[in-house]
């Protein structure tokens, strides 16, 4: 009821409801006078900051639940009104009941006020504290980026995440990590829990804890490690953290340089999170572990370390926090509900107290009619176990049954696994992706359709760092919690490799998976591959045949990649997704193999330097759209074998992001003749469009962001400008 109440106009109404109502008691009703005058003037007070609120909540898409408990608690008072004004003069014996009522509702509105407006302009101020620190941040970063000195490479943001919105029985464990970790003795700690558990989620609380805050202050730093993190990487991202220039130093001197760093900022308190760190990184941590007054590591692992001396094992919720979660995550009544409560608690029981399965099973339920609900808990009931790491696959694999009708919404999902763990993923990409594979070219409406369901049911963060302007999406992000991306890998690994149509290679060192080293030349029927490598991979590729392969995508840590030789055969390749994880840009070889990919539509490439000539030395008669982001664009178009106009006859769409070397645009690019979208963003170097944009007869939009661009041409053909 209270939330039908939220608009505007509602409100006002609302509130004008219980005013008449107060007159009425106060015509009818006497004897309560006094109490009523003090409650009209504190709702005369609360109507004007309630509509404001409330106005402000819909436009900044903020939560509303204060405004929920008024709103509530205001229908409440109108009822008791509703009641005094039917008490009559001769009645007396009925004044103290009612007095009384009246006087705790005039208490809860000024309550209201004293306690619940004042913790929601402290919580408005923090969220607002905290953007304005990440801006500033990402300021700091731009400026480095682009500073004397040229190209200084860029990533990702590594600030610290956001608190958590959900911590539902976490106070404890907070209040016991810090009592560990605050212990002189004690400068290395491991919080350690089974997946799922909420480790990142207590570590991102603790960062975020008052007293923490107040003891480390700006020396706080959070690194995802992950599975194949590299000693370089991960001190690069503290440099980056605290927008130092990041130096271009050899992996004999990293761990100097990081001690030097360490150095520099001491003797104020330090604080490192490295986050989600695997057994066999363990050699890496360790250099970490450097002997400096006020130092503390904590690490989260789903393994148990017994090197370290100290370890905090977190623990699943007791009964009661977990119900308090799941009733939270299924949005589910705590009273007048039609699911039994037989049949919530054991649901709530076979999730074993682990938050990620408790929120995962909750929010698939929502809405569900009780039958649904009750063949939940006969497959949990099936289940047994869930602290086995495959039980809680199995548990969370449930939660997917809402998706069997929506095929392509559980194939999209299941694509996610196509990407490395803990890192953003691009919206734009995905799109591009779906586009080919789906048929899903429809800017990307139905590609946003479909992750705003994903995580709606918690299968997936969205990320919207802010609004774009023009349709664009290159602010949106998605990030996937690495048990449901193993989740997805395992329900893609049901069938035998020879029949899967998505198939994800994640490559660690110079090792290949078995299947890749069985000295036979595979053939895949894969639809979409995936392949991770990392900087020791010696870029030997396998011979494998995958003659269906429309969507590639190679994620790569390395400074010189080399593209497989298999993309020869692979010639019904519609979609190539490049994408490198590195510090620094990578140069590509074998970039010609794509001369055969006569179906190619589109080419994504991040942090890469591109070779003169690359796009004028083939012909790629099928291409529509070319995204680079962080790229190193040089002579690329110059003409070669091939007049651009040639190579690139249909191409459409161009989108150039982050190239901080772009300081001219090609002009190769204005011959271009059916090119409808050009999107330039971020380049700061970039100053001048060349005059020959009039040549652009077909351009519908021209997206130009962050840059200072002086616009040189009298006329052009463009119906759209954003």
């Amino acid at each position: 009821m209270a939330a039908s109440l939220l608009g505007g106009a509602a409100i006002g109404a609302a509130f004008g409801e219980v005013l008449k109502a107060i007159l009425s008691a106060k015509e009818k009703a006497a004897m309560f006078k006094p109490t009523l005058d003090r409650i009209e003037f504190i709702v005369g007070c609360i109507i004007p900051v309630v509509e404001e609120t409330s106005k402000w909540n819909k436009v900044l898409n903020r939560r509303r639940d204060e405004t929920e408990k008024l709103m509530e608690r205001i229908m409440e008072g109108k009822k008791l009104l509703l009641e005094c004004s039917k008490v009559r003069w001769y009645a007396n014996w009925k004044k103290p009941k009612f007095t009384d009522k009246l006087r705790d509702f005039e208490e809860s509105l000024k309550t209201f006020f004293a306690i619940v407006v004042e913790a929601q302009q402290a919580r408005d101020i923090t969220e607002t504290l905290f953007e304005v620190k990440d801006m500033h941040a990402d300021l700091k970063r731009l400026i480095l980026n682009t500073g004397i000195g040229g190209f200084k490479g860029f990533s990702r943001s590594y600030a610290i995440p956001g608190p958590p919105e959900d911590f539902v029985g976490m106070e404890v464990p907070l209040w016991e990590l810090k009592m560990m970790l605050f212990k002189d003795e004690v400068s290395t700690l491991v919080l350690s829990a089974p997946p799922g558990c909420g480790k990142t989620t207590l570590a991102k609380l603790f960062c975020h804890d008052k007293v923490v805050q107040e003891k480390f202050q700006d020396n706080i730093f959070f690194v995802i490690v992950s599975r194949n993190p590299t000693m370089e990487g991960l001190v690069q991202r503290l440099f980056e953290q605290k927008c130092y220039q990041v130096p271009g130093f050899q992996s004999q001197d990293v761990v100097y340089h990081l001690e030097q760093f360490l150095r520099s900022i001491a003797p104020d308190p330090i604080l490192l999170v490295l986050d989600d760190v695997w057994p066999e990184s363990l050699s890496i941590i360790d250099k970490f572990n450097i002997k400096i007054p006020g130092y503390k590591v904590l690490v989260t692992s789903r393994s148990h370390f017994p090197r370290f001396d100290c370890t905090y094992k977190l623990k699943p919720l007791n009964d009661e926090n977990a119900m308090i979660l799941f009733r939270r995550s299924a949005s589910l009544p705590n009273q007048n509900s039609e699911i039994a409560d037989e049949v919530v608690d054991k649901i709530v029981k076979g999730c074993k107290g682990f938050p990620m399965a408790l929120n995962v099973v909750g929010r698939s339920l929502r809405e569900e009619p009780k039958e649904v609900w009750q063949l939940r808990e006969i497959q949990l009931s099936e289940t047994g176990s869930i602290f086995e790491y495959d039980d809680l696959i199995n548990c969370l694999k449930g939660s997917l049954d809402a998706l069997d009708k929506k095929v392509k919404v559980k194939e999209c999902f299941m694509d996610l696994c196509s990407f490395p763990e803990d890192q953003r993923i691009p919206v734009t990409c995905l799109i591009d992706i779906w586009a080919e594979l789906y048929g899903q070219d429809d800017e990307g409406m139905r590609a946003i359709a479909t992750l705003w369901e994903l995580s709606s049911g918690n299968l997936l963060d969205l990320i919207i760092k802010r609004k774009d302007l023009g349709g664009s999406y290159s602010q949106y992000f998605v990030m996937q919690h690495d048990l449901l991306r193993e989740l997805a890998i395992h329900l893609s690994n049901l069938e035998p490799i020879e029949n899967r149509e998505r198939v994800t290679v994640d490559i660690i060192g110079n090792n290949l998976p078995d299947w890749l080293t069985e000295g036979r030349q595979l053939s895949l029927k894969a639809r979409l591959l995936s392949i991770f490598s990392g900087d020791k991979f010696p870029s030997k590729w396998c011979m494998m045949e995958v003659p269906k392969l429309e969507a590639l995508v190679l994620n790569f840590r390395t400074q010189n990649y080399t593209l497989p030789d298999f993309i020869l055969k692979s010639i019904s390749i519609k979609v190539i997704v490049l994408i490198n994880y590195g510090f620094f840009p990578a140069e590509l070889s074998n970039f010609e193999n794509l001369r055969h990919l006569f179906l190619l539509k589109r080419i994504r490439m991040e942090k890469v330097i591109l070779a003169p000539f690359s796009f004028t030395s083939m012909n790629l008669p099928s291409l529509r759209k070319l995204t680079l982001v962080m790229c190193t664009i040089g002579q690329a178009f110059t003409t070669s074998t091939f007049r651009l106009p040639d190579s690139l006859a249909n191409l459409e769409e161009i989108d150039i992001d982050y190239s901080y070397n772009l300081t001219v645009l090609p002009v190769e690019l204005c011959l271009l003749a059916r090119l409808k979208k050009l999107s330039i963003t971020n380049c700061p170097k970039l100053t001048t469009l060349p005059k020959e944009i009039s040549n652009w007869v077909a351009l519908e939009v021209l997206r130009l962001s962050s840059l200072d661009i002086v616009l040189v041409f009298k006329t052009i053909g463009m119906s759209r400008v954003a």
